[in-house]
């Protein structure tokens, strides 16, 4: 059987583990990120004859090593590169949501963003205009609400053509000042020198501009070939409650 797998970043309190439970179900475990307290929950679910792994990502308002949760995120989302990396939005705060996932789509384009809880935005009378959001991300956009099984199918339909690449995301560039695009351009070359194509070589380049020294010693280990970020551990089954 064909295997995807799909990592969920979000906010905390944006439903991202109440759609992670809908779609495992009891198909889950969890643990600890290898060398961290932060939990970690993995589980699997089976659509259209593809098998999918789901990860669900520790809750983090970024993605800029600042915290436990946050490097183990980034981590993932770099090194252990899932074939979709699922963005979960609360419909209701989006203006604060849309930082993350700005930051996500600077490390991946193979990424769908699902808007939640728009059964809150609707009571609050909140419209969203999908279709510009998705313009002006340069990513597919669907709108869910998770808790009441709704809008779940659009999305894994999204998520199953990117997966299998007859969507090709094409995230919109995030312009910086001259200063830092000119370093950036400087940078580039080095980075894909010294690591291939592998990984994305503009994102990391503005990592090490600010001095991202969490991300430099992750890339060393990778480098001397240590092991990935992720392990296995003892696992126990049950929900997680990573946010």
């Amino acid at each position: 059987m064909k295997t995807y797998t799909v990592a969920l970043a979000g906010n905390p309190n944006t439903g991202k583990s109440t759609l992670f439970n809908r779609l495992t179900g009891l198909r889950q475990h969890t643990g600890n990120w290898a060398g961290k307290t932060v939990l970690t929950a993995e589980g699997e679910f089976e659509r259209n004859g593809i098998l999918y792994k789901l990860i669900d990502l520790p809750g983090t308002y970024s993605l800029y090593s600042n915290s436990a949760d946050e490097e183990a995120a980034r981590d993932y989302i770099i090194f252990e590169q899932p074939d979709v990396t699922l963005v979960v939005l609360d419909a209701t705060s989006l203006e604060r949501n849309l930082n993350l996932a700005l930051q996500v789509l600077e490390m991946t384009s193979r990424a769908v963003v699902c808007i939640n809880l728009m059964d809150e935005a609707e009571k609050l009378g909140i419209r969203i205009d999908l279709d510009r959001i998705r313009e002006r991300l340069g990513v597919p956009v669907a709108a869910i609400s998770a808790r009441n099984n709704k809008g779940i199918g659009p999305m894994l339909d999204l998520v199953e053509k990117v997966a299998e690449g007859v969507l090709h995301p094409e995230p919109l560039p995030i312009p910086y000042s001259e200063e830092i695009e000119r370093q950036v351009r400087e940078l580039e070359p080095f980075v894909r020198k010294t690591l291939g194509a592998r990984y994305p070589a503009r994102w990391i380049a503005l990592r090490l501009l600010d001095g991202d020294e969490n991300l430099i010693a992750s890339l060393k280990q990778r480098l001397n070939g240590a092991a990935p970020a992720q392990g296995q551990g003892v696992m126990s089954y049950g929900h997680t409650a990573c946010n």
